[in-house]
């Protein structure tokens, strides 16, 4: 049975890969590359250490719209993997959005969600990246098959969520859209709610 990519390679409000700059940058990053692996790797780059995570930079403004994070350069983890769902559809390569809930500090409580990616690649199917943007600590990398993430999930508050999701969970949304300052949405960081674990 074959997989629907329609809703994983479709722009949206807050993934607009079709926005002439992210189009553009899109089709730069991909220029050269042969396959889907090594243009997905390029753009994964691209976002990990050429966009600033706006903790890690204390750097506003606040960007949710995948070409906003383009255009400033900043954006939070969850902004960050709407970019790299923008680039990759933008070169027909199916992509969506995962995420975890891990502690925000050490050890929680409190815990977040922590945005990151799922690339289909012809080879391998779905694959799990995170280009938060590394930093002492972390290291996430693109080396399919084996994932490289930027975070373990360690206690047992902490989940790794299984869904690929074409567009944003409302809550990201409504932390990015709804304050003004990166240290305010520090302040409020997205979470869910979850079920304990079976002992």
């Amino acid at each position: 049975m074959s997989i629907d990519f329609s809703l994983y390679l479709a722009s949206s409000t807050y993934i607009d890969s079709d926005h002439p700059a992210v189009r553009a940058r899109a089709a730069a990053l991909a220029e050269g590359a042969v396959g889907d692996a090594a243009i997905a790797a390029r753009c994964f780059a691209f976002v990990r250490d050429e966009v600033a995570h706006s903790w890690d930079y204390q750097r506003n403004p606040v960007t949710c719209r995948a070409s906003d994070v383009l255009q400033h350069g900043t954006g939070y983890c969850y902004a960050k993997s709407h970019l790299l769902a923008a680039l990759l559809r933008a070169n027909g390569i199916p992509a969506g959005l995962c995420y975890q809930r891990l502690a925000v500090g050490e050890v929680g409580p409190p815990f977040c969600l922590h945005g990151l990616n799922a690339v289909y690649l012809q080879e391998f199917g779905w694959y799990r990246i995170d280009a938060r943007g590394n930093k002492p600590g972390v290291d996430a990398a693109f080396v399919p098959p084996r994932e490289q993430l930027a975070f373990p999930v360690l206690a047992p508050e902490e989940r790794d969520l299984p869904e690929i999701w074409p567009a944003p969970l409302p809550q990201v949304i409504a932390s990015l859209t709804g304050h003004a300052t990166v240290q305010e949405v520090a302040a409020h960081l997205p979470d869910v709610e979850m079920l304990p674990l079976n002992k």
